[in-house]
């Protein structure tokens, strides 16, 4: 499934995600990232995003730091997603993959 979110950040759209749908609290890490490839990280390329989705994360009561999964696993990864949220992301090393915990059942209804 694709789900079009044109015009909107990761980071916002990520808050908005957080506040319906739980993380996995049973993995290492519910969140994660592609890693560098083995040039930018010679180049010291920054990635001031994770940092904003680390915080984002913390917030919504993950203390998990983010997963770095080598680049083709990644994709393979991303493959096999239930759903791909397409954003207007620009920020480079931006893609983020969330594995959702289990929905806890209200206890008001």
């Amino acid at each position: 499934m694709e789900i079009r979110a044109d015009g909107l950040g990761i980071p916002q759209l990520l808050e908005a995600v957080l506040k319906l749908l739980p993380l996995d609290t049973y993995v290492e890490s519910p969140a994660a990232v592609m890693e560098l490839v083995p040039s930018d990280k010679e180049r010291g390329l920054q990635t001031p995003v994770w940092t904003e989705y680390e915080s984002i994360l913390r917030r919504a009561g993950c203390v998990r730091a983010l997963a770095k999964i080598e680049r083709f696993e990644f994709y393979e990864r991303a493959k096999k997603a239930f759903a791909v949220v397409a954003t207007g992301e620009t920020a480079l090393y931006g893609n983020l993959i969330l594995r959702k915990g289990v929905l806890a059942l209200n206890p008001l209804l």
